[in-house]
């Protein structure tokens, strides 16, 4: 018993980067509160105490704000963060090292006694915040469920699920293997100092993926947050801002180097009104 304890305790030090002490994490994290008031209420629902296995799940609900159902099965290591509004249902199962965020429901569909409702979730799953998996299906093993995401189909291993209703991005080993449709790479067509469109065209796929959810490939070592923002700039329309800004940049540096040319042939360039550059007039000058 000791042993598992030093392992939840361990396994919060090692993914939370707010994490103190050992002390600040037995007296202060409502998530691990959780899955200890669980395993009593679990052992109590084994042992055919319904009630009160039920009863001390709900005082679990009221300590935490995280409600457990005294029959849902949690494995070792499983790191609850924040945990306020999580609602795990009665045939969920949880594995080894999985990881949830605040506001997320492992719900069912079917209102059928006996049957399986509830999702079951593989080792090392993080679930991000918000996200609501209903239905009693398996999520393989280290997947990925973006925040606010509606998952109501199975989900391979290591595979990321996001949106409403979630669509699934594969890693590139087991996707197309090419590419050609990953967001962010330039097209093969676009020269030095050419405007690439190639983000553009992934924001309309992007979209067109929306209305009709399917699996795209994407690249199995990009950062997953659960809180849905990345370090890195994956949003296809804000690529294309970027490509925008940084072309508008390249043709004022050459516009400047033009310039000095011509000034150096003799004649006088006078300065741009505000921040345009006026074409006519380079090329009278040029004429």
């Amino acid at each position: 018993m000791f042993k598992r304890l030093s392992e939840d305790i361990h396994c919060i030090l090692a993914r939370d980067p707010a994490a103190r002490s050992r002390l600040e994490i037995v007296t202060c994290y409502p998530g691990l509160h959780a899955i200890w008031v669980h395993r009593l209420a679990n052992r109590l629902w084994r042992s055919r105490l319904y009630w009160l296995g039920r009863f001390v799940s709900h005082l679990g609900r009221l300590l935490t704000g995280i409600e457990i159902h005294p029959g849902a099965v949690i494995g070792r290591r499983v790191f609850i963060d924040h945990g306020y509004g999580v609602v795990i249902g009665e045939t969920a199962e949880v594995g080894d090292d999985c990881t949830i965020y605040q506001g997320v429901t492992l719900g069912g569909t079917r209102l059928y006694k006996g049957q399986k409702r509830h999702p079951t979730l593989g080792a090392g799953v993080v679930v991000g915040a918000g996200a609501q998996i209903l239905g009693g299906f398996l999520v393989g093993e280290n997947a990925r469920i973006g925040s606010n995401a509606v998952v109501v189909k199975p989900v391979p291993a290591n595979a990321t699920a996001v949106g409403n209703p979630a669509r699934i991005i594969m890693p590139a080993a087991q996707g197309s293997g090419t590419d050609a449709g990953k967001p962010g790479q330039p097209s093969e067509h676009c020269q030095e100092g050419q405007l690439d469109t190639q983000p553009l065209r992934d924001m309309l796929a992007a979209q067109a993926a929306r209305s009709s959810p399917s699996e795209v490939s994407a690249d199995q070592d990009s950062e997953f947050d659960a809180y849905a923002v990345q370090d890195g700039d994956t949003d296809p329309l804000h690529k294309v801002l970027h490509e925008l800004i940084a072309h508008t940049a390249k043709q004022d540096q050459r516009i400047a180097q033009l310039c000095q040319t011509i000034e150096s042939m003799g004649k006088k360039v006078d300065p741009p009104d505000g921040d345009q550059f006026d074409p006519e007039r380079l090329n009278k000058l040029v004429d």
